[in-house]
C-alpha cells in the first residue's frame, strides 16, 4: 500500500515550487541588470572614445558575460551549479556557449541598427531584450537544469 500525499499539501508543495522559481528568475533578473551595468558602462566608454559600435558592443558584452556568470554561479542558481571537476566544467563552457549565443545576436542587432543609420544606443537597447530572453531561455532550461 502506498502513501498518499493529501490534496491540500500537494497544492501547498506546488505554490512553493512556483514561488521559488519565480524567485530565482528575480534574481536572474537582478544578476542581469548587474550585468548590464558592466556591459553597458564598457559600451558607452569605447563609443565616447570613439571606437567601432559593433566591436564597443562586443566587448562590453564579453565583460558583462564574466560579471554575470560570478553572479549567475553564486546568487541565482545556486543549487544547480555542478560540483568542482568535469561536470562544473561542461556546465561553465554550456555558460559561455549560451553566452556567445548572446554576444552574436547583440552584435548583430547594434551592427545592423548602425549600418542603417540608427543610433547604437537603441540598437544595444533591442539586443539587450532579444539577448535577455534567449539567454534565459538557455540558462534555465540547459545549462542550470
Amino acid at each position: 500500500m502506498t502513501a498518499r500525499l493529501p490534496e491540500a499539501k500537494l497544492e501547498s508543495m506546488s505554490a512553493l515550487l512556483l514561488r521559488l522559481r519565480d524567485i530565482r528568475f528575480i534574481r536572474y533578473v537582478l544578476a542581469s541588470v548587474g550585468a548590464l551595468a558592466v556591459d553597458m558602462g564598457c559600451f558607452l566608454a569605447l563609443l565616447s572614445a570613439g571606437m567601432w559600435a559593433a566591436g564597443a558592443s562586443a566587448i562590453g558584452y564579453t565583460a558583462g558575460i564574466v560579471a554575470h556568470w560570478l553572479m549567475s554561479s553564486r546568487a541565482v542558481f545556486t543549487g544547480n551549479v555542478a560540483e568542482r571537476g568535469l561536470a562544473r566544467t561542461r556546465q561553465k563552457a554550456l555558460f559561455v556557449i549560451s553566452a556567445l549565443a548572446g554576444l552574436g545576436l547583440t552584435t548583430a542587432i547594434v551592427w545592423t541598427g548602425d549600418v542603417s543609420g540608427m543610433d547604437p544606443r537603441v540598437a544595444k537597447l533591442i539586443a539587450i531584450v532579444v539577448s535577455f530572453a534567449a539567454t534565459w531561455l538557455l540558462r534555465s532550461k540547459v545549462v542550470f537544469r
